[in-house]
């Protein structure tokens, strides 16, 4: 979890003191919530075991990543994008933004990442489950799937990492889509989540908050058009080369992040 926060721990100014989060909390708080540690863990484990049982699953997603200028000024960096996964080991995904329109596809064996407004394209050989291709992404590559933390077979386990507190906050409305909202805290990040209520407890919005640098930016993904099973349209998950589109180098392929280049992390814009 808190790995896919590290980008965010790198880019930003200026955070609220501790009495006016508390006041924040205090006057905010719906009246029906409940600080239950043991209610708000089961509800994730719920979520978790609903994830891990799909085996075809398909969402659309609208992201927004916020970083501080040294003007202390924040922006939200916006993109979208759809995400088809096929346990164990296949997954399709697109994400369109104002810096970057980047397709990922993975058959098992080999990632293909594809630029579009470059029209350049590379392979990698990365063998295994969709669980090893997001932490090589991640680790390795240095380029996180987005919601990656909700791809995986045990998504229960990888947020709960470092967990030191956890509330449910009540009810909340995504989409129009009554959830249960649930407020979770490690050393270094808030996190919450939204999980739809009845039989299908898919994630619908998920919202990482960093503490350890000023004016706490967020990274939120909000996830609509949820599909399981015989409701998601097929997909090969191989690549075909329909725009005839350049093979290059990995390591040539054009920043597909979510800053643009006039940000640089750490220093001037």
């Amino acid at each position: 979890m808190e790995t896919m926060a590290r980008g965010l721990t790198k880019t930003s100014a200026a955070s609220l003191s501790a009495a006016a989060l508390a006041l924040m909390l205090g006057l905010g708080m719906p009246p029906e919530a409940r600080a239950d540690d043991d209610y708000a863990k089961t509800q994730l484990k719920v979520m978790s075991d609903y994830l891990a049982a799909q085996k075809v699953i398909s969402f659309g997603y609208d992201a927004n990543y916020e970083v501080v200028t040294k003007e202390q000024q924040k922006l939200a960096l916006a993109s979208s994008g759809k995400v088809t996964l096929n346990r164990p080991d296949k997954i399709h995904a697109t994400r369109a933004g104002g810096f970057a329109d980047l397709e990922m596809l993975f058959d098992g064996k080999t990632l293909t990442l594809l630029g579009k407004t470059a029209n350049l394209y590379t392979q990698v050989d990365v063998p295994g489950t969709v669980d090893h291709l997001v932490d090589e992404l991640r680790d390795k590559y240095n380029r996180p799937l987005p919601g990656a933390d909700l791809l995986l077979s045990n998504v229960y386990d990888a947020l709960m990492a470092d967990v030191v507190e956890a509330k449910d906050l009540g009810s909340g409305v995504i989409g129009g889509v009554e959830c249960d909202h649930l407020a979770f805290r490690t050393k270094e990040v808030d996190w919450q989540i939204w999980i739809a209520q009845g039989k299908n407890p898919y994630p619908c919005r998920y919202v990482i908050t960093t503490k350890l640098v000023d004016q706490a930016p967020q990274y939120s993904l909000q996830i609509r058009d949820w599909k399981t099973a015989s409701k998601v349209a097929s997909d090969s998950f191989a690549f075909k080369n329909s725009t005839g589109a350049k093979k290059i180098d990995l390591k040539d392929i054009p920043d597909t992040g979510d800053l643009p280049k006039q940000f640089v992390t750490g220093g001037t814009q």
